[in-house]
């Protein structure tokens, strides 16, 4: 009798064990539905300054539907140039089942793009949807217009490098004006404290106290660790700074008067265009630029192209004085005789 009560218990544990596995075998089957259509409150994007805060286009999909097991889904909503077939989007991740971008969250995205300032543009954008890698669906491809403006707006840093001249201060730039500033400024030995001015003009100025920006009057002046180039950034709303040093271009060659192996230094433009600039006395020969007065990144090229590390030298046909400006983004040179 208690054999048959063994077995009998036994019997019912194997049946409920294949009926949990084929009860688990059901639920890890999930099913998600495919990207849906994306729509756009607008085509044509009105961009400007003074709406920067104001909702840009409203981008609305289809939540995606999961049958079975609930897995995550992750939703993307990418944005490229027109034609460039998403090859390197902007990527923003979605929780909801819209997206509803700033004015200048978007005219940045043009701007960092490549986009001109004042110049019409157009953009594309698609869903993106990957509940796991090898099951990404992607929705219709909508085609938007805008024309991205110049928002960059600036501070200054009057120090000890000028003379303590605000008004020949060099500046920091906020290439979307939310108050986040930077900028490269050169200092020379045992020139090396500043303050920050947001005009140019004694009015009002930030020094530091306690490790933070401060307009008190007790705030000492900030100060850079080392002489050379520095990369200074400046956070007003949150009152914190920092201060890495920068790289540093220069020119090098026989139509400088220093010579091929010496250098003649550029300035950072602190304009949002990431250029370098200078004005020199040239000779007719042929020059090149170089990182940190080294050759192991250095530009050569012609006809106004840069090339990278390239063996043919930039010529300069005739002696004079130049303003030359080297701009790494665009891949662009130009020598100017003044």
């Amino acid at each position: 009798m208690k054999s048959n009560i063994i077995k009998y218990i036994s019997l019912v544990l194997v049946a409920i064990g294949l009926w949990s596995c084929k009860k688990d075998g059901t639920e890890l089957v999930s099913n998600v539905s495919p990207a849906g259509t994306l729509t756009a409150s607008t085509s044509a994007l009105d961009l400007s300054l003074a709406n920067a805060a104001n909702t840009a286009v409203t981008l609305s999909f289809p939540a995606p539907v999961i049958t079975g097991v609930i897995i995550p889904v992750t939703t993307t909503i990418q944005i490229d140039r027109k034609g460039k077939d998403f090859s390197n989007p902007t990527e923003v991740v979605v929780t909801t089942a819209s997206y509803a971008p700033k004015v200048s969250e978007i005219n940045a995205i043009l701007l960092g793009f490549g986009f001109k300032a004042e110049v019409p543009a157009e953009i594309e954008v698609r869903l993106k949807s990957a509940p796991a890698p090898n099951a990404i669906t992607y929705s219709n491809v909508l085609t938007l217009k805008a024309t991205p403006y110049f928002a960059a707006s600036w501070v200054y840093a009057p120090g000890a490098y000028n003379g303590w001249g605000v008004a020949t201060a060099d500046s920091l730039v906020s290439p979307d004006s939310d108050g986040k500033y930077t900028g490269i400024i050169n200092f020379p030995t045992d020139q090396l404290q500043f303050k920050i001015t947001p005009k140019k003009s004694w009015d009002f100025s930030y020094g530091v106290l306690g490790g933070l920006l401060s307009s008190d009057g007790s705030a000492g002046n900030l100060a850079v660790p080392k002489a050379g180039t520095q990369l200074i950034s400046v956070d007003l709303n949150t009152k914190t700074f920092s201060i890495v040093e920068a790289d540093l271009w220069s020119m090098t060659g026989s139509a400088t008067p220093l010579g091929w192996g010496s250098d003649i230094d550029m300035k950072f433009i602190n304009d949002g265009k990431k250029t370098w600039k200078v004005t020199a006395d040239l000779l007719a020969g042929e020059l090149k630029f170089r990182k940190n007065h080294d050759y192991g990144s250095n530009y050569g090229g012609s006809g106004g192209n840069l090339v990278f590390n390239s063996s043919t030298n930039i010529p300069v046909a005739q002696a004079g004085n130049y303003t030359i400006t080297f701009d790494i983004p665009n891949l662009k040179y130009t020598l100017v005789k003044n």
